[in-house]
């Protein structure tokens, strides 16, 4: 599968949206609803016609009057509660024709959500990394609004105009012909008028969300670090950049509303150019005795519900081509390649015991630009590796691979002497535990959030691994002990504190494979003290792989390897690195030149 890439999104903004894409895919989600859509279309034409004969009867009680004195009352009254019968059933088979268009429209969009949802979490870690979060959540939440208001009431207008244009044009017919022939000058000058807006709108509206996308991103981004910001004075900054972003996601609705907005007004002068015209060659006709003053008032009535629909297809047009837009970018996400499955054959790992090796390994992230080169490691059952290196060294990219987040382009990992890629992920990735210096804990109780990796663990586990962590007498000093809500994204406890309780989650997986990152950067020096005998009762036993920065705390690795641009330059304990004086001496010895 091809690596996602992280200009996708921008590299296919101008092109105009696949409409046959989107269509095909979205009658795939309206499948399930084809009978109640049966019923709703039966409807709407049922609708359609009965107020088709409105008009009509228009027509005939004008022709009834005789300004002579001789009007049949009794006949235009008997008319007058014909049609408002009719009117009144056209209503309510209007009104019941929407209702089913919104079941169908809540029905496609909690499908849609679902599915995008349950898509994205199969999808590789690959498209996270090329993505904002802020994008991703518009798709989930705007894309898909879009898409369901466009059911519930572009679909009805343009089924209901489509009716009337065609019952309109029919009836005209039977009245006069020739003043029909109006509409074959004023109807080919709106589709074109329309077709030519249309061209312009697609890709404005395709750009307007991805603007929007983008914007949403950048407000996620700068909310999430509103304190860094703070710290580091940043607000004008930050201030600027929005009005950036602000600015062009603003210019891209305006230059998408001016054309969707204009065929609109275009298209309803052109009508009420043609309306003109009908009333100038109606009394003419008139005046030649070949049509009655009833039959104009039909013929003029039956125009405005010809003429009508076209210039509201027309004013919907834009709102229209945003949900086609919109609904593209939700089928792309739907189109994604999920991680791939695992090997025919794959096996699942057990009983693991936690000896690792990895044989000549290369890894690019993009195609044809490697940053792990020709990488080997060998490390037996309980080892502690400790990982060393400057930002972008390659670090964490060793985790991402030993954890199958992404598959080696050359090479090979062993467990145990299984080659990785014949194992199932999901064995692979129980067999390691994870503590990551990026704390993540949702909103919902203490003791949810540590028994997360272990749904079966008892209040007596969570207690004892809290204990074990050095974090049980804070649980117990809070509201509510271990019921205690923590709010989204635990924001009312403090970073030490939320690391202290992902150590603690992370014990009660019992893995016997570690993977620490940077797990204590964001405790103080004295907590830092008090968890590592902590730490080191969670290690015991266990393969522990340790991405550090603070070179103090890794000093009893059985292996460290210090890695460089992707190479691993050196590798040894903490004393034999030191005594050579390569390039582990400079990181540690610069960590403390100021003592």
């Amino acid at each position: 599968m091809a690596r996602y890439n992280v200009n996708d999104t921008r590299s296919i903004k101008g092109r105009k949206v696949d409409k046959k894409f989107v269509f095909v895919h979205l009658l795939r989600y309206l499948k399930p609803f084809w009978p109640i859509l049966c019923l709703v279309f039966l409807a709407n034409i049922a609708s359609t016609m009965l107020s088709l004969v409105g008009p009509k009867l228009c027509g005939l009680a004008i022709d009834l009057i005789d300004p002579k004195g001789g009007t049949d009352f009794t006949k235009i009254i008997y008319y007058a509660i014909i049609l408002i019968g009719v009117y009144a059933l056209s209503a309510i088979l209007e009104y019941l024709s929407a209702i089913g268009m919104s079941y169908v429209s809540r029905g496609t969009v909690k499908r849609m959500r679902s599915e995008v949802f349950a898509h994205l979490s199969k999808l590789p870690v690959s498209f996270f990394d090329g993505r904002q979060a802020g994008d991703i959540i518009s798709v989930l939440s705007y894309d898909i609004d879009t898409v369901g208001e466009s059911l519930a009431n572009d679909v009805m207008i343009v089924l209901k105009s489509g009716v009337l244009i065609v019952g309109s044009l029919i009836m005209m017919l039977t009245i006069a012909p020739m003043l029909v022939l109006v509409f074959a000058v004023t109807v080919p000058l709106s589709i074109v008028m329309t077709r030519f807006i249309v061209g312009k709108v697609q890709p404005l509206f395709r750009k307007r969300s991805a603007k929007l996308g983008e914007l949403n991103g950048f407000v996620e981004e700068i909310t999430t670090g509103q304190k860094t910001t703070r710290a580091y004075g940043c607000e004008e900054k930050i201030i600027s950049d929005f009005e950036v972003k602000n600015r062009e996601a603003v210019d891209a609705y305006a230059k998408a509303e001016y054309y969707g907005t204009i065929s609109g007004p275009s298209v309803g002068l052109i009508n009420n150019i043609s309306l003109t015209l009908v009333s100038v060659f109606g009394a003419l006709m008139f005046m030649r005795g070949t049509i009655s003053p009833g039959q104009i008032s039909s013929f003029i009535l039956y125009s405005r519900k010809f003429s009508g629909p076209i210039n509201e297809i027309a004013n919907i047009m834009g709102e229209f081509q945003s949900a086609i837009a919109a609904a593209e970018r939700v089928f792309r996400v739907l189109e994604e390649d999920p991680e791939p499955a695992d090997a025919e054959r794959a096996e699942i790992l057990m009983d693991v015991k936690g000896d690792v090796e990895i044989d000549h390994l290369n890894f690019g992230y993009v195609k044809d630009k490697t940053i792990i080169h020709d990488f080997s490691l060998s490390v037996e059952s309980g080892q502690v590796v400790a990982i060393v290196g400057h930002t972008g060294a390659g670090k964490t990219t060793i985790i991402n691979l030993l954890m199958r987040f992404y598959d080696q382009d050359g090479g090979s990992i062993c467990i145990d002497g299984h080659d990785t890629r014949g194992l199932t992920r999901a064995s692979v990735r129980r067999a390691f535990t994870m503590v990551l210096q990026d704390t993540w804990l949702f909103a919902g109780s203490v003791y949810d959030n540590i028994a997360y990796g272990n749904p079966s663990a008892t209040r007596e586990d969570v207690v004892r691994v809290c204990k074990a962590a050095k974090i049980h007498s804070f649980i117990e000093r809070l509201p509510q002990g271990y019921d205690t809500i923590l709010s989204e994204n635990a924001v009312n406890i403090s970073k030490g504190q939320k690391q202290l309780l992902t150590i603690a989650r992370a014990m009660l997986v019992d893995s016997p494979m570690l993977i620490l990152d940077e797990a204590t950067s964001n405790v103080d020096t004295r907590t830092e003290q008090i968890i590592q005998d902590a730490m080191k009762e969670l290690m015991k036993g266990k393969t522990c792989f340790v991405i550090a920065h603070r070179l103090s705390t890794i000093k009893a690795a059985d292996k460290i390897l210090v890695m460089r641009d992707g190479d691993v330059v050196e590798q040894g304990t903490h004393d034999t690195l030191i005594a050579s004086g390569g390039y582990y001496s400079e990181l540690y010895y610069s960590q403390f030149e100021t003592v």
